[in-house]
């Protein structure tokens, strides 16, 4: 019988091997970071003290923030650790642990998306009946079912990929452990179910797609039939931002899907890694920020309150 080397560590992408390229590396990392982190933190921050912002829409933009959150805390950290020490080692339960979380918080925000789209529809089309209809119950339920599917589905994914010993290889041609380099080095059978599983997963993200699509194709044509500007700005306004992200959020997820599967270092791969883990978690608050009326005109009487000099009088 052949000896087989079981991995129980793999070993992670370098950029380059010049410890400065990799400091400015941790330092760009750490900067993206927690900039991410501020936005995201202060827009559910805002919409938690005020009082103008409990309704169903910034219930479900404040959960978006927090998965926004955790889906840049799940690799970053580690890359910048790794780029500033020099360590390019991640531990088999680290790695599963990496895939388990980013499925989790990937499937969770496409489930907020449509649930959100929905939310749209019913407040631009349906007005009269948004109260009835769009209930804090029902907000809850959207929500906790979103978080239970995503733990259901992220809890597939990963026990199937790692429920059997890596022997292939230990080299993940990438800065972090994600699915299509797991793939790479799994055994066969490994590949061909977690294959199955994709196949059923791109059809659940097509219904999702046809829903939301479906959704906004309504909206626009009720928009555009709206005889008052100001009436049409307001709608557009809170539904731009959820459109914007949700253009982000596929144009991503394909980018990590699809994309091809790296095979050296290089900046090319550095960059397209940057994109799907770390742009939407950064430019999501910016955007709702800078659109939505609601959050802009809430931080505006934040800066105002805390941040308003007294002014001095002269005799």
């Amino acid at each position: 019988m052949d000896n087989i080397t079981i991995f129980t560590e793999f070993l992670l992408m370098d950029i380059s091997s010049s410890r400065e390229l990799q400091i400015l590396q941790g330092l760009l990392f750490l900067v993206i970071y927690l900039g991410a982190l501020t936005g995201n933190l202060i827009t559910g921050t805002v919409i938690a003290i005020d009082p103008h912002l409990h309704s169903p829409m910034y219930f479900f933009i404040s959960n978006l923030s927090l998965i926004d959150l955790c889906c840049i805390s799940i690799s970053v950290p580690k890359l910048i650790v790794n780029s500033l020490t020099g360590s390019k080692s991640i531990s088999l339960n680290e790695c599963a642990a990496q895939i388990f979380f980013y499925i989790f918080f990937a499937s969770i925000e496409l489930a907020f998306l449509v649930v959100m789209s929905y939310d749209r529809y019913v407040a631009i089309c349906h007005p009269l009946h948004y109260g009835l209809t769009i209930t804090p119950r029902l907000c809850t339920q959207a929500a906790g079912a979103s978080w239970a599917c995503g733990l259901v589905y992220s809890a597939i994914h990963t026990g199937n990929m790692f429920r059997l010993p890596f022997t292939k290889s230990n080299v993940i041609h990438q800065y972090f452990c994600d699915v299509p380099q797991v793939m790479r080095i799994s055994s066969s059978d490994v590949q061909f179910s977690e294959s199955v599983i994709l196949a059923v997963s791109a059809c659940i993200v097509l219904v999702c797609f046809a829903f939301l699509s479906m959704s906004y194709i309504n909206i626009f044509s009720t928009v555009l039939s709206m005889h008052s500007v100001e009436a049409r700005n307001k709608a557009l306004s809170t539904c731009t931002p959820h459109l914007v992200i949700f253009v982000l959020f596929v144009v991503s997820g394909l980018i990590a899907v699809l994309g091809p599967v790296a095979n050296k270092a290089s900046l090319k791969n550095l960059l397209t890694a940057m994109f799907y883990i770390m742009v939407p978690p950064f430019i999501n608050p910016i955007i709702y920020s800078l659109r939505n009326r609601g959050i802009n005109s809430a931080l505006g009487k934040i800066f105002h309150r805390y941040f308003k000099f007294p002014s001095r009088k002269f005799s």
